[in-house]
């Protein structure tokens, strides 16, 4: 199959996976399209992202080796023969049909969301009058963001799961789910939209900021630890191969330019590399749970009948880092489970959008004033 013609299939399919929320909203009377749109955004994208949690964990990120296709074909379907054969000439390898499925359903996905972004545009540049231009800058900077996500998703396959560019790639994704939800929730109404103000006690930014600065790298050191399989580094808890402070070797655990299982040299990976990786993500833990914590019991403090949805999303917050220990221990206590991964994996993003939803009430001053608006 040529290129062209592969790109024309992959198109095709991604508008057929694209046109299935497009048509449930379209059908919804009385939805705001652009706004809801907006909104399945961020679910997809959210979805995305366990999918790929999903993909790395099955080991199926290379089930189909080259990109963006699979052996030139646009499914697994058209693949069968060659995916037989790479079978065969290595049968404990990444290549199976269940695998190359899983694959090309997370590149479908990844598609599906970069098309709905490309509707969104269109719809922010037909508003452009009622609207002003904001919209589109931010719905363009997005498209820019999605593009470069998926160029990160072709390297991960060509650089065949190297460790700092799948982190990227999720690092990425992540970011791309916090500015989808910072879009959504910015309403984007029409400008002769009605506008109530109320005044507010804040949350503070600083703390805010704080609770960010230590998520993202929270989630950038898991990742690190998925993508070079340290999970199991230290197989006990509380302590690490029955330390306190286990053998560590940080220069070797985080130089980041390597091949997969490999260190700097090209040497295997040392044990103790690994179990460096794994213990930073551990005691990283504890500051989180500190920082996020304060977050969530202080929006509720600041909580009033005029905010409900601060006091739900700050609950909301709080039963996720529990959820984030409970899973985080099960992964090393039960051996890394799929599924305690994969919640693992979902809390951390849920913790984001929680983080990105509480900005909303956020100011560096007291007290705030928020605009809510009826849109016509």
């Amino acid at each position: 199959m040529s290129q062209v013609a592969l790109f024309i299939e992959l198109a095709a399919i991604a508008l057929v996976f694209a046109g299935i929320p497009l048509a449930y909203l379209w059908t919804r009377p009385g939805f705001i399209f652009f706004q809801k749109l907006n909104w399945v955004l961020v679910f997809m994208t959210f979805d995305l992202i366990v999918f790929g949690a999903f993909t790395r964990l099955t080991d199926s990120g290379l089930g189909c080796p080259d990109w963006p296709g699979c052996y030139g074909t646009s499914n697994p379907f058209h693949a069968l023969s060659d995916i037989a054969q790479a079978e065969h000439a290595l049968p404990d390898g990444p290549v199976t049909v269940i695998k190359a499925w899983i694959e090309m359903i997370h590149r479908y996905l990844a598609m599906t969301v970069g098309t709905l972004i490309l509707v969104q545009v269109g719809l922010a540049f037909s508003k452009v009058k009622t609207m002003g231009k904001a919209p589109l800058i931010g719905s363009l900077g997005l498209l820019m963001l999605v593009c470069i996500q998926g160029a990160f998703g072709a390297w991960t396959v060509t650089l065949k799961l190297q460790p700092i560019i799948v982190t990227i790639h999720l690092m990425l994704a992540i970011t791309l789910l916090a500015c989808l939800t910072a879009y959504a929730q910015q309403g984007w109404v029409d400008k002769s939209a009605t506008v109530r103000v109320i005044r507010i006690r804040p949350l503070p930014a600083t703390l805010l900021l704080a609770g960010f600065v230590v998520l993202f790298s929270q989630i950038f050191l898991g990742a690190w630890v998925s993508t070079n399989y340290a999970v199991l580094a230290c197989p006990d808890f509380p302590t690490c191969i029955g330390a306190l402070w286990p053998d560590t070797n940080w220069s070797e655990g985080f130089t980041l330019w390597r091949q997969l299982g490999l260190n700097a040299q090209g040497d295997f990976i040392s044990p103790a590399a690994l179990q460096t990786i794994h213990w930073a993500h551990r005691l990283f833990a504890v500051l989180v749970l500190i920082v996020l914590g304060t977050l969530g019991l202080k929006g509720l403090k600041v909580t009033t009948a005029a905010t409900p949805d601060l006091g739900r999303i700050s609950k909301l917050l709080l039963g996720l880092l529990l959820l984030q220990l409970i899973t985080g221990i099960s992964n090393v206590v039960f051996q890394w489970p799929l599924l305690a991964a994969l919640l693992h994996t979902a809390g951390s993003a849920a913790l984001v959008f929680c983080l990105v939803r509480m900005s909303y009430w956020a100011s560096w001053k007291s007290p705030i004033q928020i605009k809510k608006t009826k849109p016509l």
